[in-house]
Formats: C-alpha cells, sequence, structure tokens
C-alpha cells in the first residue's frame, strides 16, 4: 500500500515562483556587479560541513549552536549544515596552500538556521557575504562600508550603515571592575538595549551576577555618543578603550573623506551576535523595515587560530541579508506585470520556421518564447497579455511567402513590417 505523502515545504523554506525569483535574480546580478567593481572574487564552499567545525568557535551556551542542522554520515560522522558563509571561508582560506594576500571574494550561497521564523529570517535562506583576508586598519573597513552603501544605493534602498568597536565595548566593561570572563554575556546583553525593556536587560544582569550599581553605571556608559566618550576616556590607561576609541576615530575619518557621514551613524550597543568579532562592527538598517538588511565587522583571530602556524591574518567582510532585501523590492511596482519574454511568435503551419526564427533573434540577444500546444490564435494573444509579453509575431505561410512579418506591439496594438532577412532593424524597436 502507497503512504500517503503530505505535500508542503519545511517551515522557513520556499518555492519562489518566476515573479519571485526574477526579483532575487535581479538582487544578486545587481550585487555581483557592485562587488567585481570593487575587485570581489567568486568563491563557493560546501554547505556540508563538520560538526567541530561550526561549533569550534562557540562556548556550549551559545544560541548559535542550537540552530545547527546536525546530522551525521554513513560513517557515523558528525556533520551540520552551514548556518554562515564566514567559517567555511576561515576553513577555506586554512587549507588552500599558496594563496595569494591580500584575498578579496564575494559568496552567494545558502545557508541553514534552525531557529524562530519570521520575516527576513528563515531557515533556508541564501546569504551574500563579502570579505577580505590580510588586510588590517579602517581603510578597507571604510571601503566594505562604501561597497554595502553603494549596493544597496542599486537596489534603490536607503541605508544607515551604524558602527562601533568591539574593544571599545569590552574596555567600558572592564572599566566596571566587570572579571574578563563575564565580558562576552554582558556584551549579548547590552546589544539587546532598544530591543527589549529597561526591566528584562536588569534581570538578565541579575542572571549573571551582575548587582543594581553596576547595571545602572554601565546602562548610563553605553547611552553617550562618540564624543562624549573620546572627551570621558581621553586620559584611560585602558588599553581596550584607548584601542577601540582609535578605531572609531580612524574609521570616521575614512568615513567623512569618502562622504558617508550622513549615511552611516556611530552607536555604542552594537556588538553583532558572534563572539568571533575582535574589532569594528556594522550593522545596515533600511526605513522600509525595521529588522537589519545587513551586517559585519572585523574577526582577525578565527583565520589565524585555524591556520596556527605563527603568523596573523586579519579579516574583516559584511552580510547582505538577501531575505530581507526581497521582502523590500517584491513591493515595488517596477517589477510588477514585468515579463522576462521580450517577443512571442505564434507558428501557423510554420513550427520548423518559427524554431529558426527564434534562434535568430536569441544570437540578436531577445529573449524569446514560441507557442509550441497548437492554440487557437485568440487563445494564443491571450496568454501573451496575460503573461505581459510585449511583443507578438504570427508567423504563417504568407509570412515565410512574402520572407516579411508583423511585430505587434501589445500595448499599443501598433504593428511594424520587418524583414526576415534584416532582423538587426528591430533594436531600434525592442530595447
Amino acid at each position: 500500500m502507497k503512504r500517503k505523502i503530505e505535500l508542503k515545504n519545511v517551515k522557513g523554506s520556499y518555492d519562489y515562483l518566476p515573479e519571485q525569483q526574477k526579483i532575487r535574480n535581479y538582487i544578486n546580478d545587481t550585487l555581483k556587479d557592485v562587488f567585481e567593481r570593487y575587485g570581489y572574487q567568486p568563491l563557493e564552499t560546501p554547505i556540508l560541513c563538520y560538526y567541530d567545525l561550526l561549533a569550534g568557535k562557540y562556548d556550549e551556551n551559545n544560541d548559535i549552536l542550537n540552530e545547527i542542522y546536525k546530522l551525521t554520515d554513513q560513517g557515523k560522522r558528525k556533520l551540520g549544515l552551514r548556518y554562515d558563509l564566514t567559517v567555511p571561508f576561515a576553513k577555506c582560506i586554512a587549507i588552500t596552500k599558496d594563496l595569494r594576500l591580500p584575498f578579496k571574494r564575494y559568496e552567494i550561497g545558502r545557508v541553514y538556521r534552525d531557529g524562530p521564523v519570521k520575516t527576513g529570517r528563515d531557515r533556508e535562506f541564501i546569504q551574500c557575504d563579502v570579505d577580505v583576508v590580510g588586510i588590517e586598519g579602517q581603510m578597507i573597513e571604510a571601503e566594505i562600508i562604501s561597497l554595502f552603501i553603494e549596493g544597496c544605493n542599486k537596489l534603490n534602498i536607503d541605508v544607515i550603515v551604524k558602527y562601533n568597536s568591539r574593544n571599545l565595548m569590552s574596555g567600558l566593561i572592564i572599566e566596571q571592575n566587570i572579571s574578563n570572563e563575564l565580558v562576552p554575556s554582558v556584551i549579548t546583553i547590552i546589544d539587546k538595549l532598544g530591543k527589549i525593556s529597561k526591566e528584562e536587560i536588569i534581570k538578565e544582569f541579575n542572571k549573571i551576577g551582575i548587582n543594581e550599581t553596576t547595571t545602572n553605571n554601565l546602562l548610563s556608559i553605553f547611552k553617550l555618543d562618540i564624543l562624549k566618550l573620546n572627551k570621558l576616556y581621553q586620559d584611560t590607561d585602558n588599553e581596550l578603550i584607548k584601542k577601540g576609541l582609535l578605531e572609531i576615530k580612524t574609521l570616521e575619518e575614512y568615513i567623512d573623506k569618502l562622504d558617508l557621514k550622513d549615511k552611516t551613524k556611530f552607536v555604542a550597543t552594537l556588538a553583532r551576535g558572534q563572539d568571533y568579532y575582535t574589532g569594528n562592527v556594522f550593522e545596515a538598517y533600511s526605513e522600509e523595515l525595521t529588522c537589519s538588511i545587513g551586517g559585519g565587522g572585523r574577526y582577525d583571530n578565527m583565520i589565524t587560530d585555524f591556520i596556527n602556524d605563527g603568523n596573523k591574518y586579519p579579516a574583516v567582510g559584511i552580510s547582505f541579508g538577501l531575505s530581507v532585501i526581497y521582502e523590500i523590492l517584491k513591493k515595488r511596482d517596477q517589477f510588477k506585470n514585468k515579463s522576462l519574454i521580450d517577443i512571442y511568435i505564434i507558428p501557423l503551419n510554420t513550427k520548423k520556421e518559427s524554431l529558426i526564427l527564434a534562434n535568430n533573434l536569441r544570437k540578436l540577444n531577445y529573449k524569446v518564447d514560441i507557442e509550441m500546444n497548437d492554440r487557437k490564435l485568440k487563445k494564443s494573444f491571450e496568454f501573451a497579455n496575460r503573461e505581459n509579453i510585449p511583443y507578438v509575431i504570427v508567423l504563417g505561410e504568407n509570412e515565410i511567402n512574402n520572407n516579411c512579418f508583423n511585430l505587434k506591439n501589445m500595448k499599443t496594438g501598433e504593428e511594424v513590417k520587418v524583414n526576415l532577412n534584416n532582423l538587426e532593424s528591430l533594436k531600434v524597436i525592442v530595447k
């Protein structure tokens, strides 16, 4: 007896039909063009990874470990599906011999997280990263911010890129006589400021043993802007604060020269979730959605620790949230009622000739489809209208005998006579 199969997608995964996928393709193609103009090269890494590789940079209480899809192969090896593109990239750099540095790469690929599903956050989704290994300092960080803003501009999305220094955050926390062991936990809580209530923040601090006085001091310090922080700690002996303030100062100098001040903002509470960040971090927001549409930062230790040959491998990168960007663009009129087909050919007892014509038009870079089911002429025109195809050719025996056809504009109804031996003339009509 046949088993009854329930036909549905796994929660947080989707089928994207042509109307949706063409928007996703547009996003990818637009961003690839920007990446390559900035000197980034394409790279692809495996979806399937060893579990220890994915989990190795986190303590056992980190939320990301709960979101890894875990599996085993026939050899009983512990594996997992990648949850981002950064760890596989670091692994790739570590095992690739004689790779010339600095190396700038972009990668667009599927990642998986077994977490809550919400707008812009699925369980199977496409991530889009640009990363650089082999360059220290804020010059490359400013370039990455510039690249992100330009990519969004090309997509007609207005963004603000927020930035901060993890070194500054750590230094400010240690300044409150909090132990080094608690710093990561405190950073995680501070990153939630503005996202959950003050009462919830206090409860979380209490859970890790931070008293009320220290909590209030932390809340006060992390409300300050960069000018006040610079003034307050101008004579500090705290090396992390000094390093963090210098990182922010240098980055802001580049931002100013690139005329990006109106597109960027310092936020003292910004941490990003991953513990592997070692310096400046970034997160981008659009007014069209309340959630982040991208983010990244510097992670100098990950590749350095993987290779472990005594050399330093500084790295920095940023990720575009393609699912969130798609949610923004799918509401735009520019993608509505727009066909991917330029010309639709309807054969009238001329199937072979129609196929030849279609191929000749395709050689001229037109997107061409042919009616192949012998539908009536009226039904074929209805199909073309329904699919918003802009131009139709009816190719019958008369057209073949006269060596010409009429190209019909489906919006205006206008027809233009075209010689079969002069298809190049279409260039002034179909653009």
